[in-house]
């Protein structure tokens, strides 16, 4: 039965996985300095807790300048990536008052960055479009880039960068990639990067100098193929609230989608989406309940989700706890191809209603 007051929905963040993940990177790329991406608010972990566990990264990326600035506020010594450079001209003085490392990735930010008053020291990363075709300069270009760079009057550190779109799915458009940015790396002597999470596992020729690892630093993002030792960072949990037995037949939940077969034990779990347990998991999507695996039955709600606990009726009580994901039994990236998507999503989309709970 239960004792507390409050709602039971709860994010577990296991810290010790945050250290071991990064020794994962450390042990996979000897060689490379590590740039830890902790945008997104950590990828839904919390962004300054996140830091404070990978504090042995070389380096920190993020997706903002707001991201960067909070890391700054809370004392976080360590290089400073932003992966998307500049948003407006007007976060140039930002960039050097907070001593910021920048991407550049497209003619208008060289612009801004290089009409700029300002000469201090900057480490500029140029991101080189390798087939992604989202950002980066076409590799034609790079050398002007480079000699715009060098001819100015600013005291630049110059690195080069690409982005890989697909190194957990096709080897062959991954070569691709590699073989349109190795060049740039050879034809120059500046610090290289290139390696996400699944290429970091996948693809050694791809370190370079620095490595990018973001989901497997979380314990997602997992394919059948990566060699990395990952653990789950992040338990997502709640609790049962109502039992009952509905006699077969019967239909369970919004939009009588779902109809029971047999007499079924049926459990009423505190978490739904506006929790952000994602809103399309259909029954059959699994939850962990005293250890074994049930169904998920009938549509989710804001609030609640129904499972099948027949199987268990001689076992189970109103309190017990509910998985819905991060334990060794199911991973977020198995509930997300239950629903259509991604890990990543699901570990940013927990909502601000359920507390995160620091497991040490």
């Amino acid at each position: 039965m239960r004792k507390s007051m409050y709602r039971p929905a709860k994010a577990f963040i296991h810290l010790p996985a945050l250290r071991h993940n990064l020794q994962e990177v450390k042990r996979l790329a000897p060689k490379s300095k590590v740039l830890a991406v902790i945008k997104a608010n950590g990828y839904g972990h919390g962004i300054n807790r996140v830091a404070h566990q990978l504090n042995c990264a070389d380096g920190f990326g993020v997706a903002c300048i707001d991201e960067a600035i909070v890391l700054r506020q809370k004392g976080f010594l360590h290089r400073i990536l932003l992966l998307e450079g500049l948003f407006s001209e007007a976060e140039i003085p930002l960039v050097y008052q907070h001593r910021l490392d920048l991407v550049v990735h497209s003619e208008l930010q060289l612009n801004w960055l290089l009409e700029s008053p300002y000469t201090g020291p900057l480490n500029v990363w140029i991101k080189v479009d390798s087939g992604m075709h989202r950002l980066g300069f076409d590799p034609e270009v790079v050398p002007q880039v480079i000699n715009r760079l060098q001819s100015s009057d600013k005291a630049l550190q110059i690195h080069v960068m690409s982005h890989l779109a697909s190194a957990d799915e096709s080897d062959a458009f991954t070569q691709q990639q590699i073989g349109c940015f190795d060049p740039i790396v050879k034809a120059h002597s500046f610090p290289a990067s290139l390696a996400n999470s699944a290429a970091l596992q996948l693809y050694p020729e791809t370190h370079y100098d620095w490595v990018r690892p973001g989901i497997m630093l979380y314990g997602a993002g997992h394919c059948p193929s990566c060699k990395a030792d990952l653990k789950p960072v992040m338990k997502l949990a709640s609790e049962i609230t109502s039992l009952k037995w509905v006699k077969q037949g019967e239909y369970v939940g919004y939009g009588n989608t779902w109809q029971a077969q047999r007499d079924t034990f049926v459990g009423v779990v505190a978490i739904g989406y506006g929790d952000g347990y994602p809103r399309h998991a259909p029954s059959g999507t699994p939850v962990v309940v005293g250890g074994q695996r049930v169904p998920l039955i009938g549509r989710v709600s804001m609030d609640m989700v129904c499972v099948d606990l027949t199987d268990l009726a001689d076992q189970v009580a109103i309190g017990d706890e509910a998985i819905l994901w991060g334990t060794d039994l199911l991973s977020v990236d198995e509930v997300a191809k239950f629903a259509g998507t991604i890990g990543y999503e699901l570990l940013c989309g927990v909502t601000k209603r359920v507390p995160m709970i620091e497991v040490q």
